[in-house]
Parts: C-alpha cells; structure tokens; sequence
C-alpha cells in the first residue's frame, strides 16, 4: 500500500499568534495551537494507507521520506513556504498534492505548484481521493463540498507532536453569516454555519485530554454566533469540565462583540471555562465598519461591551485595522485612544488587505486600487496590497509604524496590563454562588509552564523600561491574585510582538508616543 507524508508547513514571518519567543529564549520549539489541518486529513487516510505528519513550526521537514504522496496544506501566510516544499519534494519525484484555505481561494495561483490541487472541504471526496491514489489513476484536481459536520473524524492526534502544543484545537463548527468586504472565510466556508454535536466534541476533547493537553482552541470562526446553539454547547462544555477530577480544561476562542449584548451567554462562557476570546474590533471609526459590512459592531460603545467580558473573568484579545477609505491621517490617534480606554493588553495591528477572494478585492481591483504583488495576510503591520484613499501608502506605513510603537511602548502595554488586573473577573465576584473557572485550573503540562516562565524571565532584557513594566504587572497582581491564571499569555505575547516587531523593521527602542500625531491618551503617557 502507498503512503502520505502530510505538511503544515512554517509560516513565511512571525505573526501576532506565533511562537517564535520561546525559540528567541533559546527553548525548544512550541506552537501556540496544534495544527488542525493535517490531523483531520489523517484520520481520512484508509486503514493501510501510511501517513506521517509534519508540523514544520516544530519539526524539521523530512526530504528523504520514502513517501510516495506529499500533502501540503496551508493558508496564505505560508504561501511562500509552501512553493519551495513542494518544489523541492517534485525535484525528487513524488507526487505533491496542495489543498487547504489558500488553494481553495486562490486556485488559480496553486495550480502550477503542485500535481494534485485539493480545493473545498475534504470529507465528503477523501474516500475517491484516496482510491484513486491506491489505483494509481488520479485526476489533477478534486473539489469538495460543504459537508454535514457529523461526518467529520476525530483529528490523528496520536500522529502529532503534541508535546510540543501549547494547546489543542477542537473545531465545533465552520462557516459565518456576516458579510465582512475583507474576510475570506464565507467565500471558503460558506455563510450558513454548521455544526459538530456535543457528544462529537466531548469525544475529541476527551482524546486531548488523554494526550495530555489541559486547555484548547475552539476554533470557530463565530463561536457566539448563534445564542441558542452556543448556549447548548457551553452547557455542554460547563458539564464535561465539571466531571474533570484532575482539573479543569481552559477554552479560547473567536467571538463577535455582540455577545456581549448577551449576560446569560457571557456567565455561560465564564462557567463552562472559556478564559479567552478574540475578538475583530477592526476600528472605532464607523464610517469604517459601514463601509466594511462591520454591522455587528455598529452603535456600541466598543469599550464598554469589551469590558463586560473581561468583568466576567474573559481577557479579550482585538484585531485592529488601518487602511480602510474613510480614514484619514487621525486615525492612528483614534486606534491609539481607543485601545488605551480598554483593558486589552494585545491587539494584532494590521493594515487594511484585499484577499483574492473577498468582495473587497473585486471592488478595489474595479477601481484599480490593487498593487500587483503586494501583500494579501491579513494581521501584517508592514505591507498591503491596496491604495488608501484618504492618505499616501508611505503615510499609512508611517502611521501604523507609530501606533505599534505606541501601543507597545512598555508604559503603555503596563496600563493595560493593570487595568485588565484590577478589573478581571469583578462581575462573577459579586454574584453570590457564581462559579467560573477559578485561579487553580492547571494552565498546561508541567513543561509548558516552566517554558512560559522562561519567556517572561527575558522580558527585563528588552530594556529599563520593560523591567519596571514587568515588575509594576505582577506587584499590581496584590489587588487581584485571581488574575495570575491569564496574565502568562499575554506576556508571552507581548515577548512575541517585540520578536516580531524587530523582524519586521519597524520596532523603534526610543520610540515615545508622540505629542504631534497622538491625542489625549498618548499625549499623557509621553509625559510620564
């Protein structure tokens, strides 16, 4: 029988959500969230078929494999990575097939690289794919569908490296009904959301757990979407991690701030041991949310409805954007003030990009606003491929160049930091017989924790500034002890932001916020 050799390949620069700290504090190397992608493939492959796996963030890409199949997969922060695998393994005769969120979305580009182009969703094809790789007689493309979920197998996590995880990954539904002009994910995943049972996701948690993982990522593009649905599904959660008897799990997610409209949801999340949430503010500018379909974040105090989340013992992490047509040079200013009035102490900045498949890629290429070969990864604070209407395109680097600087500035990021403190979990505290999931849930295996404390050992090294921050963070946990079980990601975070950052040139170690560009908020913390 023939065999796959199954790739998640490295992503082409680090991000907000990588990992490379703990490689820059000279350990091993980790991945914040198991991959998904590949251990879903795995557990299609027919009994008989060989498959191995390869997660290239931690384990080194085995060229020689006697495997006659490679499978690559990936999204378009790991295009790059992907065209010299798949050239390389071709060089040496295999077949190479490419499948995954970029080859579904931008096809045409995939096609050259590789023999076999797997585009769509795979349960519903893989048993065909996979016949016809045995017999030998493949076509040189398989689309797939949009499955009932209840058909979708349990991950391979016995074939992964999970020691290396920070977390696992439990995927309990796919697709979106928004309409965001800059999200790819309904042209990939469809607009109607489907959705795992419980006892299916129960079932995957349980296997996580047997192999050693105490906290995962619901990795859900909208977990809160549907109330009903959602509700049923933390009940659900809330009993599974009550019967834990050696701790309980920690979930993270995706939400929309719309669920903060929702106390019984948010009590919910906090009880069923949701600690974490992701959510896309994009910007306070509502000229810039009408225009970007945003609605969900249209006529709220942004600030407010963030805080009920974290009053429920929730941190949440935002995606800020720059670069949409109506803003001007003041929005730097507006992000800087915005984020400062909150207790989010990490926002993944980026500029404003035109994915090939989204609307907004169609408008503006109608417009003739795309810059051919310029980039199209969301989340990257150092080059787009769009022309902004109200400003220059060395203004809109200018300015995000500044606010990452800004928000990152150690006095800035500490007064988050405080305020995500002194404020955490101050709802369920004063609720008579409220019962989250408490400062004393393991965070994860032994070695992920002295790693996490390795990384944030190095933080005084950044400089003067940084050690005051750190040592200000943790004297100010004396108001709050409860908060030391969620402040170790965010400073892990903030070590990958400065990696990052650095990698990306546009870190400025004398960088002040600046009176000229920034206001009220800004202009307090330079005088400090």
């Amino acid at each position: 029988m023939p065999s796959i050799y199954l790739i998640n390949p490295a992503a082409d620069f680090p991000s907000y959500f990588g990992s490379e700290a703990y490689t820059a504090a000279g350990l091993s190397p980790r991945v914040s969230t198991a991959d998904l992608a590949i251990t879903t493939v795995a557990a299609m492959v027919p009994d008989g078929f060989g498959v191995t796996l390869c997660d290239e963030h931690v384990v080194a890409i085995d060229f020689n494999t006697e495997a006659e199949f490679v499978g690559i997969t990936g999204k378009i922060s790991q295009w790059r990575r992907m065209v010299t695998i798949a050239a390389e393994f071709r060089k040496r005769g295999k077949v190479v097939l490419i499948g995954g969120p970029f080859a579904s979305l931008d096809p045409e580009t995939v096609r050259p690289h590789c023999d076999i182009l797997v585009r769509g969703e795979i349960e519903e094809i893989a048993q065909g794919l996979f016949q016809s790789l045995i017999e030998g007689n493949w076509a040189n493309e398989y689309v797939g569908t949009r499955p009932d979920l209840k058909s979708s197998p349990v991950p391979r996590w016995d074939l992964y490296p999970n020691e290396r995880a920070i977390q696992g990954t439990v995927q309990t539904s796919r697709g979106c009904p928004f309409e965001c002009e800059f999200c790819d994910v309904i042209a990939y995943l469809g607009r109607k959301q489907r959705h795992k049972s419980i006892t299916q996701v129960t079932n995957e948690l349980n296997i996580l757990k047997q192999h050693g993982y105490r906290s995962a990522f619901l990795a859900d593009d909208n977990f809160t979407v549907y109330r009903s649905r959602a509700k049923e599904l933390l009940g659900g959660l809330r009993h599974w991690n009550s019967s834990q008897c050696d701790g309980r799990f920690r979930f993270s997610t995706q939400v929309s701030i719309d669920a903060a409209a929702d106390d019984e949801l948010l009590h919910m999340c906090a009880e069923a041991g949701l600690i974490d949430v992701f959510i896309g503010i994009e910007t306070p500018n509502e000229d810039s949310l009408r225009e970007a379909k945003k609605r969900q974040n249209l006529r709220k105090n942004l600030a407010q409805e963030i805080q009920k989340f974290v009053d429920y013992g929730i941190v949440v992490q935002g995606g800020m954007i720059v670069g949409f047509d109506a803003d001007d040079l003041n929005i730097f200013s507006r992000q800087f003030d915005f984020a400062m009035g909150t207790s989010v102490p990490i926002y993944s900045l980026g500029l404003l990009t035109a994915p090939v498949a989204t609307p907004l890629y169609k408008r503006l290429e109608e417009e003739g606003r795309l810059v051919p070969g310029g980039s199209q990864t969301a989340g990257a604070p150092w080059s787009t491929n769009i022309v902004p209407k109200l400003m220059t395109r060395e203004e809109l680097l200018e300015g995000i160049t500044w606010l990452c600087n800004s928000l990152y500035h150690a006095t800035a990021f500490e007064e988050r930091m405080i305020k995500l403190i002194r404020t955490f979990g101050r709802a369920r505290r004063m609720k008579s017989g409220f019962r989250a999931g408490g400062p004393n849930r393991p965070i994860g295996n032994d070695s992920w924790s002295m790693d996490v404390l390795q990384v944030i050992s190095k933080i005084p090294r950044l400089g003067s500034a940084e050690d005051k921050m750190l040592s200000n963070i943790l004297n100010a946990l004396k108001s709050n002890p409860e908060a030391i079980s969620v402040i170790g990601t965010p400073l892990v975070q903030y070590s990958q932001i400065r990696f990052m950052y650095e990698y990306g040139k546009i870190w400025n170690s004398k960088h002040r916020p600046s009176l000229e560009l920034a206001g009220t908020e800004s202009a307090r913390l330079a005088s400090r």
